[in-house]
């Protein structure tokens, strides 16, 4: 009787190590998301911290309390002209790596949105895509809000509604009028 009082007091002890360890990597994980920029919302949908823990976490880490609203929830901003593009980058080097690294969900959204912002830095233009944007690009996309459509004239894939025609053609093949002409410092500019 004594061997399964034994047992018994182990197994909850052994719970109880797993779960205080679970709650590190919970807490390790929104760490790197808050230092990503990841709202609040990301936080709660991607942890399983509490939402107080989670404020105190962000105050901690970012200085500053947490902005408030809500996430934009149109898929318009991602296929204007710029932010087409700059979505159409990370979303390529996130479907590349979902296909040849073995990494969940949030470990494959940051390092796709560290290399969007190493290849924006290299060609010394101003990342325009957050990462909470991008998240959203990836939710957006899995809910079949979204999807890439290969341009009928240079075969890149680029951000599109659903039911794009067949004969589309990219932002950067039939950019618009006014299309590269800002002056704002890193701006995609058209020589």
């Amino acid at each position: 009787m004594s061997s399964s009082t034994t047992t018994a007091a182990a197994a909850p002890a052994k719970a109880a190590a797993k779960s205080v360890l679970n709650e590190s990597k919970q807490i390790e994980r929104a760490a790197m998301l808050i230092q990503m920029g990841a709202r609040m919302q990301v936080l709660e949908s991607e942890t399983t911290l509490s939402y107080e823990r989670l404020i105190r976490l962000y105050k901690e880490i970012a200085g500053k309390s947490p902005s408030k609203g809500q996430l934009p929830f149109s898929t318009d901003w991602f296929l204007t002209w710029q932010e087409n593009i700059h979505s159409s980058l990370f979303l390529n080097i996130y479907e590349y790596l979902s296909k040849g690294v073995d990494l969940d969900s949030v470990e494959l959204l940051t390092k796709a949105y560290r290399l969007y912002n190493e290849q924006v830095a290299t060609a010394e233009i101003e990342p325009l895509l957050s990462f909470t944007r991008a998240w959203r690009l990836v939710k957006f996309v899995d809910a079949g809000m979204l999807t890439r459509t290969k341009c009928s004239q240079c075969s890149g894939q680029f951000v599109t509604e659903l039911y794009e025609n067949r004969h589309f053609t990219c932002g950067l093949c039939n950019p618009p009028a006014r299309a590269g002409k800002s002056k704002t410092a890193g701006a995609l500019m058209l020589h």
